[in-house]
C-alpha cells in the first residue's frame, strides 16, 4: 500500500503561482508513475502532469504545458507541482496519484487540495 498526502493548495489571483507537494509513504518502491490530476465542479477529472519515476520522463496536458512543472525528490519521497501563470480555469481540486508497477491505472490517490484562481 502507498499513502499520499497533498499540501500547498490555496487561493491566488490570475497570474499568480502555487507549489503543490505530495508526500508518499508506505511501499513507495512499488511505484512506477506519479501524477497530478485535477477536477473542477461539473467537469471530468483531467491528468495535468505525470512523471515516470524511474527515468524522470514527464508528461503535460496541453492546458498546462509551459506553465506547470512536475518534479520529484526521491530522497524525500515527495512529488511537486510548480504552477505559474495561473488562470481562473485552473481552479479545481488537485489530486496526487501513484501507479504501481504492472498496474494499468493509477491505483493510489490522495485526498486532494483545493486551488482557486480568481480574476
Amino acid at each position: 500500500q502507498v499513502q499520499l498526502a497533498e499540501s500547498g493548495g490555496g487561493s491566488v489571483q490570475t497570474g499568480g503561482s502555487l507549489r503543490l507537494s505530495c508526500a508518499a509513504s508506505g511501499n513507495t518502491d512499488s511505484v512506477s508513475f506519479m501524477g497530478w490530476f485535477r477536477q473542477a465542479p461539473g467537469k471530468e477529472r483531467e491528468r495535468g502532469a505525470s512523471i515516470y519515476t524511474g527515468a524522470g520522463i514527464t508528461f503535460y496536458a496541453d492546458s498546462v504545458k509551459g506553465r506547470f512543472t512536475i518534479s520529484q525528490d526521491s530522497a524525500k519521497n515527495t512529488l511537486y507541482l510548480e504552477m505559474n501563470s495561473l488562470k481562473p480555469e485552473d481552479t479545481a481540486m488537485y489530486y496526487c496519484a501513484a501507479r504501481a508497477s504492472g498496474a494499468k491505472e493509477y491505483n493510489y490517490w490522495g485526498q486532494g487540495t483545493q486551488v482557486t484562481v480568481s480574476s
